[in-house]
């Protein structure tokens, strides 16, 4: 198995005076060759807006793209004629096709929102948008693997126009859960709170890492831990 860490510290960043973002890959401003992507995950943005501010009406096409609010609130209008308030623990997805409107907005006047924001290349370009909600709440089993997404939809999961699987993980103190990707396929893991401990690396809020060759990916934790798993054509 090849592992390689991309630390929390080393992302790049983006600061506005409503936004201060960390980009695990090459986004906007912020250019890494080294960083542009890993399979057809092209972006994971880690994501605080201000209380009251947010995205004016921008445009989008060609991607799927996932959003999990981690903390706060985020208003999403589009479009499609979508308009909806995303709680915490709460996902939404957005297939841009051939072409998407929309805006992002934190409808709080004191409290920061925290997300991530996730873009999938498509396997193919076009396609009328489309969008769903994903309501995390206690589907999420504790010490195991939850799907979200797929491009092979079941178990619940939300059909996307990727071949890739989206996975959340959630362990308590002192447990594990062991993944077994196909042969020839890539797996993301992206920490988003406590410790892992996998191949040989520690993963902390906010890190990263690319793993290859993996017959079995066993991932633990000592103080427990929440992260997103992303299984790659």
């Amino acid at each position: 198995m090849k592992i390689e860490k991309r630390a929390a510290d080393a992302r790049g960043v983006t600061r506005f005076d409503w936004l201060d973002s960390r980009h695990s890959f090459s986004f906007g401003d912020y250019y890494d060759p080294a960083h542009m992507a890993f399979r057809a995950l092209r972006v994971i943005n880690d994501d605080v807006i201000e209380p009251g501010k947010g995205s004016g009406t921008h445009a989008h096409r060609d991607a799927e793209i996932l959003t999990y609010v981690l903390e706060g609130r985020l208003q999403h209008r589009d479009s499609m004629g979508n308009g909806s308030v995303i709680e915490p623990g709460d996902l939404q997805y957005m297939s841009a096709g051939n072409g998407v409107t929309h805006s992002e907005f934190n409808p709080s006047p004191d409290q920061r929102t925290h997300l991530l924001q996730i873009w999938i290349l498509p396997d193919a370009s076009g396609g009328a948008p489309r969008y769903a909600e994903r309501k995390l709440g206690s589907e999420a089993k504790p010490n195991a693997l939850t799907l979200l997404f797929a491009g092979r939809p079941r178990d619940g999961a939300v059909g996307i126009r990727a071949d890739a699987d989206v996975y959340v993980g959630e362990l308590d103190a002192g447990q594990r859960v062991a993944h077994r990707p196909v042969r020839g396929r890539g797996v993301w893991l992206h920490a988003i709170a406590g410790d892992l401990f996998v191949g040989g690396e520690t993963l902390e809020p906010g890190d990263g890492a690319a793993i290859e060759n993996a017959d079995a990916i066993e991932i633990a934790s000592r103080t427990g831990a929440e992260f997103l798993l992303f299984d790659l054509k």
